[in-house]
């Protein structure tokens, strides 16, 4: 948290959440993951021509009350002045999800926000299900939870980036080759939903679009159960998951600078 000698920015921005919010699908050369949240702290600092200071304290893997449980807090103890919220994911991807729970848990999580003194921005994950065995049981709980998270939005009086209802965000050339992450594209292209909703435009050098791509063929589908699907199954068996041993990438402030303007 920044002392009274340290140097504060006008925005102070913390991102919360899990694999979505960590950036995995945007893996860079050293092995680091970017992300929307990266890329938001970024046309943050560029639109307002300001350096932000930013913070990411989600994690891969993580349920919603894990990351209640162990990011809020934190995130709240910076002193922040915006705070992104996304959780659940994960939870519907798991057979008897609490849907209803998971709107209470939420909601009661952006009033803590709000209590603080942040903003809270809200935000609902892309649609990976149109490539995801058994995906249509996961589309309707997503379904319902975008729909329920424009209430909650609404109630609290906050701002909502609906990244479910992003029709183009769900199609293949949008995911990664595990189909549950974004691929980079993916990514610039819910950050670029995220500055909107904060009423900035994306940077114009970031692409956001991508040409579709063929449906995968039987050998795919194959090399994708083997590759993805039996040790994601395994985890599940085993109680283990991909974020087990990790921290947050971001869990102080870092200084994200403006880019000179082209």
């Amino acid at each position: 948290m920044a002392t009274a000698q340290e140097p504060r920015a006008a925005i102070r921005y913390v991102a919360i959440g899990d694999s979505f919010t960590e950036g995995v699908g945007d893996e860079q050369p050293d092995g680091s993951v970017r992300g929307w949240a990266d890329l938001v702290a970024q046309g943050l600092a560029d639109a307002t021509g300001a350096p932000v200071q930013y913070a990411n304290l989600a994690i891969r893997g993580r349920l919603l009350a894990p990351i209640i449980a162990e990011q809020l807090v934190p995130a709240i103890a910076l002193g922040p002045t915006l705070v992104s919220f996304n959780g659940g994911g994960n939870d519907m991807l798991r057979p008897g999800t609490d849907l209803a729970w998971i709107a209470a848990e939420t909601e009661a999580a952006l009033r803590r926000i709000q209590d603080a003194g942040a903003e809270p921005l809200l935000l609902a994950g892309a649609n990976p299900t149109g490539g995801l065995p058994g995906g249509g049981r996961v589309r309707a709980k997503g379904d319902e939870l975008a729909r329920v998270a424009g209430g909650i939005a609404e109630r609290l009086g906050i701002r909502y980036t609906n990244n479910w209802a992003d029709a183009d965000l769900a199609g293949r050339q949008y995911w990664s080759h595990d189909r549950l992450h974004l691929a980079p594209v993916g990514h610039h292209r819910v950050a670029a939903n995220v500055l909107r909703t904060l009423g900035h435009a994306a940077p114009a050098d970031w692409i956001t679009e991508a040409a579709a791509v063929p449906a995968p063929s039987a050998r795919d589908q194959l090399r994708y159960t083997r590759e993805h699907v039996v040790p994601w199954v395994q985890r599940r068996l085993t109680g283990r998951s991909s974020g087990d041993g990790r921290s947050a990438k971001f869990g102080s402030w870092t200084w994200v600078e403006p880019r000179p303007a082209a």
